[in-house]
């Protein structure tokens, strides 16, 4: 609050802005952790859809909301949602507001060529993409509008990404609200390539056990495509309606919507009536997770009676069930992290996520660098998990492939591993080969 305006930096005003100059730290990681004998996926990043509005609204089917959307704006403040936001911290975040002045070749759609970039900066080979500014569409109190919208970003991304990168896939957004278009959604949608699943956004009034949803879940089920619910906030949450701090609601927001529909859908036997579908909780955090195994344990063991369905324990179905790692609590100790990692079997239910390029992303690295894990356990969790899940082939990037081509001709001519680090560094400012 009392910063001096001589140490202030506006990273709006960089002229030369570019994602692998933001990430050149990202980058160095990468190389000297030698991520390129790794497959990396990352299961929850995102771009902003909102930068192309104007595409995706001639994919809106009813001309009448599509000229509101065109005159009210896209995003969170507008047609989508009542609800206030200060994620971008100000415009403090270089790469959030800097993307606009990004150059791009005109051949290739931009999402897909900046996407790349940041990818192959941190060492990733494939993501699962998801919107932004759309994340609180679920809170808009007009279900056509959802719906509308679901569906249009939806054909959008499947014809204009999905369709076009084989390196960026996606579970697609749905209109939770309205069962049926769920449905509906799923059939013209799920078998689309790059579709790899569906997702929920937590912040939905509606009961994840509601029978409307049956046909949904059994769909899904049959077509082998998981389910995913991925946290995010809303300040209109009459609880949240006490806090005065942004930060309050971000802190417990993300992890309370996923706890409500994790309850819901644990204590009414959803996993006994769907023991095939695969379900996600994206964007959480893992604290939450011990605490709810405890808490749903402890009732359940006291009144089984109001769980006929149940055949064990709730936390024996949750660590069934897979989980993301972004935003990971980086506590000092880091001994509750290891036992939260051992009560959800992370070994071999818990996928990597950065969250890329929203401020609190993490990088591979805080996988990489944790001491208790085995050397399987990274590659599990960095990629191996979210292979198994997703029936995803190992698909290395371009970038990837050079380095190792590049390494092996590196040390035939005895290059030390931080020499070879600079040579990378040097060839990507140069956007060329980095074959030495």
């Amino acid at each position: 609050m009392d910063a001096r305006e001589t140490i202030i930096r506006d990273p709006a005003a960089d002229t030369e802005y570019s994602q692998s100059k933001v990430l050149t730290n990202a980058r160095q990681q990468a190389i000297r952790r030698r991520y390129e004998d790794l497959f990396i996926v990352d299961i929850d990043a995102h771009h902003y859809e909102s930068d192309h509005y104007d595409e995706i609204l001639t994919y809106v089917d009813d001309p009448i909301l599509r000229n509101e959307i065109r005159y009210q704006g896209w995003g969170r403040n507008s047609v989508m949602s009542p609800d206030g936001t200060y994620q971008n911290m100000g415009g403090r975040i270089a790469r959030l507001t800097g993307r606009d002045k990004e150059q791009a070749p005109p051949n290739v759609h931009r999402d897909i060529s900046l996407t790349k970039r940041w990818m192959d900066a941190m060492g990733i080979d494939m993501i699962c993409l998801f919107p932004t500014p759309m994340l609180t569409l679920g809170a808009v109190p007009r279900r056509e509008v959802e719906n509308q919208l679901a569906r249009a970003y939806g054909r959008w991304l499947c014809d204009t990404i999905l369709a076009h990168e084989p390196r960026i896939r996606s579970m697609l957004y749905l209109p939770f609200n309205d069962p049926a278009a769920c449905v509906r959604l799923v059939e013209e949608l799920g078998d689309k390539p790059g579709v790899m699943g569906f997702m929920v956004t937590a912040p939905h009034r509606r009961g994840c056990w509601e029978n409307d949803y049956m046909r949904l879940y059994a769909m899904l089920e049959e077509r082998g495509l998981p389910l995913g619910f991925h946290g995010s906030y809303t300040w209109h949450e009459q609880t949240f309606a006490t806090f005065n701090r942004f930060i309050s609601v971000h802190a417990l927001g993300f992890s309370f919507f996923n706890m409500a529909h994790m309850t819901n859908w644990v204590m009414n036997a959803l996993p006994e009536r769907f023991p095939k579908l695969k379900v996600l909780w994206l964007e959480s955090g893992l604290a939450w997770i011990p605490f709810v195994m405890q808490r749903l344990d402890n009732e359940y063991m006291m009144r089984t009676s109001e769980c006929p369905g149940l055949k064990k324990k709730p936390s024996e179905y949750m660590r069934e069930m897979y989980f993301t790692t972004q935003p990971m609590e980086m506590v000092d100790n880091r001994e509750a992290l290891e036992l939260t990692f051992k009560m959800i079997k992370a070994d071999t239910q818990l996928l990597y996520s950065s969250d890329y390029p929203h401020w609190d992303m993490d990088l591979p690295s805080t996988i990489y660098d944790l001491p208790f894990l085995t050397e399987q356990g990274k590659r599990n969790i960095l990629g191996g998990n979210a292979q198994r899940l997703f029936g995803i082939e190992t698909l290395l990037s371009e970038t990837k492939q050079a380095r190792r081509a590049a390494r092996a001709a590196a040390f035939a001519r005895g290059w030390g591993l931080n020499q070879l680090a600079d040579r990378f560094d040097a060839m990507a400012a140069a956007g060329r080969s980095a074959r030495p």
